[in-house]
């Protein structure tokens, strides 16, 4: 039987500004508050911080919506649908959301931020820098915010994993009344982040959630590449 989870929101963390080093800012933070990050753990930050930190912040006008047009789609591998000012595009990670996943959101006037260049890179780099300064091994999931089509509302999904699988393949394991899966793959990461959202939110200026008592069987070699599907098995595009 599978234990409880625990979902803990690192407040305190003061605004991120490029070359800052996140994992000393939440490990910091997270001992602050009195529940320091420990062995097992698994760190959610939201990609806006993390691309704060690594300087992917850029000019732009939010009321200029030519510039912004050619700004997402510099950023984008191919635009999918176009709807007025919305774009849904495939970024060259192989991502598919709106607008190249340039948020305007939570940055200063003027300056729009763009997704990390290689988003589990960014989080392999937070683990590494955890283990360093705080001598823990846990896992790491870099998180954004996505649509999902055919369905309302936003949900938080795995843009850059580390240390945790990004997907659970139960293929050929048995369901409780002994019958064979044969599709089952579980979008571990993913799952993780939505529930860090919980108590991180939207608009509260929470970046950071420690997520404690997950199976440590998952905590494995794992990349945010391993959800995206290949375009030979989309049906949709």
């Amino acid at each position: 039987m599978l234990g409880s989870v625990t979902l803990v929101p690192v407040g305190g963390i003061a605004e991120v500004r490029p070359g800052d080093e996140l994992a000393v800012l939440l490990s910091e933070a997270a001992r602050r508050q009195g529940t320091p990050v420990a062995s097992g753990d698994c760190v959610v930050v939201t990609q806006k911080v993390v691309s704060k930190a690594e300087g992917r912040l850029v000019a732009l006008d939010a009321d200029d919506l030519d510039a912004r047009r050619e700004l997402i789609e510099a950023e984008a591998a191919r635009v999918l649908r176009r709807r007025g000012d919305l774009l849904i595009t495939e970024t060259r990670h192989g991502f598919v959301c709106a607008n190249a996943g340039i948020d305007l959101s939570n940055v200063d006037d003027g300056w729009a931020a763009l997704l990390p260049v290689e988003p589990d890179r960014s989080a392999k780099h937070i683990r590494d820098a955890l283990r360093a300064h705080e001598r823990v091994e846990v896992a790491v999931v870099v998180s954004d915010t996505f649509g999902r089509a055919w369905r309302h509302g936003l949900t938080d999904v795995a843009i850059g994993v580390s240390g945790i699988a990004a997907v659970l393949d139960l293929r050929d394991s048995l369901d409780e009344r002994g019958r064979t899966l044969r599709v089952t793959e579980v979008a571990i990461a993913d799952e993780i982040a939505g529930a860090a959202e919980l108590v991180m939110g939207k608009a509260a200026g929470t970046p950071v959630a420690i997520v404690r008592g997950l199976d440590r069987s998952w905590f494995t070699d794992g990349a945010a590449r391993d959800l995206v599907r290949p375009a030979s098995e989309d049906l949709f595009r």
